[in-house]
């Protein structure tokens, strides 16, 4: 079979594109040309296409291998592949008792440079990238609202809309004012845990606490850490796609390789993966119905757009040509 141009494969903009994996015990391979996972059912092994030119992001779990030749296909698609543990929650990888997933992003001598040109400019200026982590908190809490009155209120009959947007603009205050990174991290923790509270209550869960991540105990804990590795997908593509390091962060640490990744994907967990966790659990759903709510969610709501517009705007903001 004649393989197909590396134009082709990538004419689907990351922004647009349909699909995110989740894939376990299987084996990734080239079938036919075609990237495709092979699964034992028995005596017999089945086959199952994945559409690369219309994926953005696929997490490898437990009992995975994949061939050098579906890497190969994988990278000339433009996709984003990420080895974690299972149900999406993280392998302890060799940074130093740091959660993380590995990700294989695809190598190309012609990334966009225009987005790390500006984001350097202010990135190495403490009050400047300040200024930024504010701009994307204020970008989350605006995308929480939009969700969280929009299209959740009509799903949960018991959602106090009118407390949610006070709520919200009081937070964004308390954001503005903030005087430190560590500040406006407490700021989005404190965010989190009324907004954890109004789901249990609005879905009857009942009490939740946040545990830590791997607490298989509680269902509502396990889909959380499930679906935020969902978020870390589209965080990661699009740092990718706007060629920026994942060590650039803006809130969670200098330091920390992968902090872009979770900077970018905290614009929507709370909004998305949040609420559709409690609504699970108090479901009964699956792994993989969970999982698939949750990517029907991101693809309705543009999460992926979102990113990168947040993203961009951030870049020219604060790292725009100055006089």
């Amino acid at each position: 079979m004649k393989p197909i141009e590396s134009a082709a494969l990538k004419s689907v903009i990351q922004s647009k594109r349909a699909n995110l994996y989740y894939l376990e015990h299987c084996r990734v391979l080239v079938q036919g040309g075609r990237v495709s996972y092979l699964t034992e059912a028995g005596k017999e092994s089945l086959y199952w296409n994945i559409p690369i030119a219309n994926t953005t992001c696929l997490l490898l779990g437990t009992g995975t291998a994949i061939t050098q030749a579906a890497v190969r296909e994988l990278a000339r698609a433009g996709v984003m592949v990420g080895f974690c543990g299972g149900d999406g929650t993280p392998l302890w990888a060799a940074n130093e008792r740091e959660p993380a997933v590995e990700w294989l992003s695809p190598q190309s001598e012609y990334r966009p440079t225009e987005y790390l040109q500006q984001w350097v400019r202010f990135w190495f200026d403490d009050a400047l990238r300040l200024q930024a982590a504010k701009q994307l908190q204020r970008a989350r809490l605006g995308f929480i609202e939009a969700q969280w009155c929009g299209p959740l209120a009509k799903k949960v009959s018991d959602l106090p809309v009118d407390e949610v947007r006070s709520f919200l603009t009081r937070t964004g205050a308390a954001a503005d004012a903030a005087q430190s990174t560590a500040q406006l991290l407490g700021t989005e923790a404190q965010c989190s845990k009324q907004l954890y509270a109004w789901a249990a209550r609005a879905t009857g869960y009942g009490g939740f606490t946040r545990g830590e991540r791997g607490n298989s105990g509680d269902p509502a804990n396990r889909l959380l850490d499930h679906g935020n590795y969902l978020a870390y997908g589209l965080g990661a593509t699009a740092t990718w796609v706007l060629g920026l390091p994942h060590g650039l962060a803006l809130m969670h640490g200098k330091t920390r390789r992968g902090g872009l990744v979770f900077d970018v994907a905290d614009l929507v967990k709370d909004a998305l993966i949040l609420p559709q966790a409690f609504l699970s659990a108090t479901k009964g759903h699956r792994e993989g119905e969970f999982r698939q709510a949750c990517v029907e969610n991101l693809v309705q709501a543009e999460a992926l757009d979102f990113m990168l517009d947040t993203l961009k705007a951030t870049a020219a903001s604060f790292g725009g040509a100055r006089p």
